[in-house]
């Protein structure tokens, strides 16, 4: 590892100097897309091209199922020793730390976050993800039932699905990735990672260290594409057993088709959001406004569970709407992402920017106020930024408060009492994560029982652990990531009934 950069500058010489490999990784090596064609990503820190990413479509697709394909009948990884599989896995998370610079670089010239998150977030987590399910690899037993007779033997058998696919959004590529190659590639699959068009770079540095750490050719390949081109073959194609989709609840719905369409492969979704902050009168105002903040602010509010509705007791509203801004102004500082101070930067393009500042001034339109922020941010650096945003005086029948802003923009709506704070908070097609602030813990388990969501906090917010599952309810998606609970889905089960007598 290179000495790290310690100022703006250092960095912008690194990222100048940095020639970032933008082609596909099939079977073990880089490779041009099969039409030689490729796409201008623009940094959105600055507005800037830099890389050409081959531009996979239906042929690499091919390709790459086939490479997976052949991995997985030839058993190279899937029928390696549980001993085997864990040192390779663990190697690569190693890699991954050891190469976290690289990574973290490529990360924030992609999506704008800062560097100091990317560097102590985004790729330890895809690491720590990665070491969590090699740890696994010697621990996963199989069954035998209860039901034989006494010459008999029931056995209960976990196997691999075969090839998978995993298609990842741009607002966490590396952690979203290793949330699905971690478990699938525990379980002895094949994979084929489809990262969204806007993130492709540092994915395909971790196929690279995968084949370093040892595995196999043909286990994990990685194919960008522009638009649905690749991700739509992907999800179509004939040969792969199961598609693992983060992005979208309007995609989310179309991989369901596609897998009808095709052969009815497996789906699990995790989707859009509409979290709701249930904040009740006895709640601890301060610490309520600071997680409020954070869950928003954070990752320029391009977080799925983001929690962009705040539902407030009307006697505490007011307060709480000073207490987040306060705490933005405070603590989460709008930046360039090479300042080290920033905890807010670039949003991912510029038309999602657009899309943004429309949901501001509809807002405006709906008759919400601005209370904070609202505007478009550091025109001069050619970069796509937006203030950090609170809509007051909110209605849940709002299109602010029912479809997904994905941006630093959070929605106040204020209630009576705790049945319409309830019957607002499920007042959404969503369900992905919630959180109940009240010092009351009778009220708080009422509250986050009657809540339909994946995830419920009380009195915190985006607290999480790979030991927990994260998905959703309703149109959030269905299918969990993280956890034990995560690895099941990646594999079948299989009855083997013996009579030996």
């Amino acid at each position: 590892m290179l000495d790290r950069p310690n100022s703006k500058a250092a960095w912008i010489a690194r990222a100048a100097a940095l020639k970032p490999e933008s082609r596909a990784f099939i079977d073990g090596n880089y490779a041009p897309a099969a039409s030689g064609e490729t796409f201008a990503r623009v940094s959105p820190i600055d507005g800037r091209v830099i890389a050409e990413i081959a531009s996979g479509a239906s042929q690499d697709i091919d390709r790459a199922v086939a490479a997976a394909r052949r991995s997985f009948e030839a058993g190279v990884w899937r029928d390696a020793d549980a001993a085997a599989k864990k040192k390779v896995l663990l190697r690569f998370a190693e890699l991954i730390r050891e190469n976290a610079d690289e990574i973290a670089l490529l990360e924030t010239l992609d999506v704008g976050k800062p560097i100091a998150n990317a560097l102590a977030v985004d790729v330890p987590f895809c690491a720590n993800c990665i070491q969590y399910y090699a740890e696994f690899a010697d621990k996963l037993y199989d069954e035998i039932a209860p039901a034989a007779g006494p010459d008999e033997l029931a056995l209960v058998r976990k196997e691999p699905l075969g090839v998978i696919g995993a298609i990842v959004p741009w607002n966490y590529p590396l952690i979203i990735a290793a949330w699905k190659i971690g478990p699938a590639l525990l379980a002895g699959n094949s994979v084929v990672l489809k990262p969204a068009e806007q993130s492709s770079l540092a994915s395909l540095v971790l196929a690279r260290l995968a084949v370093e750490a040892g595995l196999p050719p043909g286990v994990l390949n990685v194919v960008p594409g522009l638009g649905e081109k690749a991700g739509k073959a992907l999800a179509l194609h004939n040969d792969v057993d199961m598609v693992s989709f983060t992005g979208s609840t309007e995609v989310g719905k179309l991989m369901m088709v596609y897998a009808g369409q095709s052969n009815m492969k497996r789906v699990s979704l995790e989707c859009g959001g509409k979290s709701p902050h249930v904040v009740m009168p006895d709640a601890d105002i301060r610490k309520a406004a600071e997680a409020i903040a954070w869950g928003i602010y954070y990752n320029q509010g391009e977080t799925c569970h983001a929690g962009s509705r705040v539902l407030a007791h009307e006697s505490i509203r007011a307060e709480l709407v000073a207490a987040i801004a306060e705490v933005q102004r405070a603590q989460i500082p709008l930046g360039h992402p090479f300042d080290a101070a920033s905890q807010l930067s670039a949003l991912i393009e510029k038309a999602h920017m657009e899309r943004v500042l429309g949901y501001i001034e509809l807002g405006r339109q709906e008759g919400a106020t601005v209370a904070l922020g609202g505007k478009q941010a550091l025109t001069e650096s050619g970069g796509f930024y937006v203030e950090p945003t609170i809509l007051d005086n909110a209605r849940n029948d709002m299109r602010i408060a029912q479809e997904e802003i994905f941006g630093p923009v959070v929605v106040v709506i204020p209630f009576k009492d705790e049945a319409q704070a309830i019957r607002l908070a499920n007042d959404t097609i969503y369900g992905l994560g919630a959180a109940v602030w009240t010092n009351d813990m009778r009220a708080a388990h009422r509250i986050a029982r009657s809540i339909k969501a994946g995830t419920v906090w009380v009195n915190t917010y985006d607290r999480s652990s790979l030991t927990t599952p994260f998905g959703g309810f309703k149109q959030s998606g269905f299918g969990r990531d993280r956890s034990p609970h995560a690895i099941d889905k990646y594999m079948d089960l299989k009855t083997v009934w013996i009579d030996y007598r």
